[in-house]
């Protein structure tokens, strides 16, 4: 055995995941499609986890591999920070716009303003997104999304 954390987190995560499924079991079917897709193949994923700490090659400490090692600490702060504020503005985008709207309005900002993309790229590459979310997750899945705090004070769904 090579690392018990690995060992101890891909048994818990398998469990959790099982727990998941077994619980979807009995629900209507579209109710459980999104559970189902999501913990069976944790599971597996899991338990692959489980068999290579249990039997696979020494593990290596995860210092041993650093992205940002050549880098100068105040710029890998930095690239931290902006990843964060990106998740953030995402999360406060998505509470106040909704999904349907936060989705195409973080991907475009992302791409022109992180990204130095053009605006024909990054229009052409935010419809595409949505496309494939509302495709998705609206009209394939009938997810129902609440809608974000600014169209809720307008009345809009």
């Amino acid at each position: 055995m090579h690392n018990k954390a690995s060992l101890a987190l891909g048994v818990v995560v398998m469990l959790v995941s099982a727990w998941g499924v077994i619980s979807a079991w009995g629900w209507p079917a579209k109710a459980a499609l999104f559970p189902l897709v999501i913990c069976v193949p944790l599971f597996f994923l899991a338990g692959a986890e489980v068999l290579w700490s249990l039997f696979g090659a020494a593990a290596h400490s995860a210092s041993d591999f650093k992205l940002s090692d050549h880098l100068p600490q105040s710029v890998a702060l930095r690239r931290t920070a902006v990843a964060v504020a990106w998740i953030l503005g995402f999360f406060f985008g998505i509470l106040l716009l909704g999904f349907l709207l936060a989705v195409p309005v973080f991907v475009l900002a992302y791409l022109r303003i992180q990204g130095k993309r053009g605006w024909v790229f990054s229009a052409v590459f935010t419809a595409v997104v949505w496309s494939c979310f509302f495709g998705l997750f609206d009209l394939l899945l009938h997810l129902p999304f609440p809608p974000g705090w600014i169209p809720s004070l307008f009345g809009v769904r």
